[in-house]
């Protein structure tokens, strides 16, 4: 069955309806441009009642890896996702800091970005997510890309699991399922009623909608 992570969590009541619901994943912004960022004080409010149901993903954009491992240890988090420009040796240093599991996000803007994507072959991370480009942001933007290309990155990964985002929601989570067979769908915008909040109603049917493939 496909794996769940809602990102953008920024209350407890979000986190919890979502974990209730049967979501894998909680992803908190540490990105301090999001409009969805968290503060680490929250953060880890948040995931210390948790009570381990859901596995606590941090997201950051080209951060200092120190802070990472910090914010890490803090909360603390099970997971890291690079949402940035990381480096393959980035990800190599991070791991030797902080050895907790990596989802490396990469930005598809087209064919081109194969041949970018191909370096990380040897990297340190566990998964990968593909999320679709937009000037300017990093991820949540409610943007679809298409999906032959996650088949084509799939191949360059092929012992990596697949976290597909992009614009996914309940109109098309199915649809994108059953085309990639990803290892986990995520979503933000596409669950969201304002940013930083999310709407039940659509988060219900996402959750029902993708464990139904």
């Amino acid at each position: 069955m496909t794996k769940i992570k809602i990102c953008g969590i920024t209350n407890l009541k979000d986190a919890m309806y979502s974990a209730t619901l049967g979501a894998d994943y909680l992803g908190f912004n540490f990105y301090k441009k999001s409009e969805r960022k968290i503060s680490v004080k929250m953060a880890s409010e948040i995931i210390s009642k948790l009570a381990g149901f859901v596995q606590p993903v941090g997201v950051f954009v080209d951060e200092e890896i120190e802070n990472v491992v910090n914010i890490a240890t803090q909360c603390p988090l099970k997971l890291i996702q690079l949402h940035g420009r990381e480096t393959p040796e980035y990800c190599t240093q991070l791991y030797e800091k902080c050895p907790l599991p990596q989802i490396k996000a990469f930005k598809i803007k087209g064919e081109g970005t194969l041949r970018y994507i191909s370096q990380y072959k040897d990297s340190p991370f566990s998964y990968f997510l593909l999320d679709a480009y937009a000037p300017g942001e990093e991820g949540g933007t409610g943007e679809t890309f298409n999906w032959d290309i996650a088949l084509r990155v799939q191949e360059l990964f092929i012992s990596k699991p697949l976290f597909l985002a992009g614009g996914l929601m309940p109109e098309n989570v199915k649809e994108a399922i059953e085309k990639v067979h990803p290892y986990a769908v995520d979503v933000a915008s596409g669950v969201e009623r304002l940013p930083r909040r999310k709407d039940y109603e659509k988060l219900k049917q996402f959750i029902v909608l993708a464990k139904s493939v």
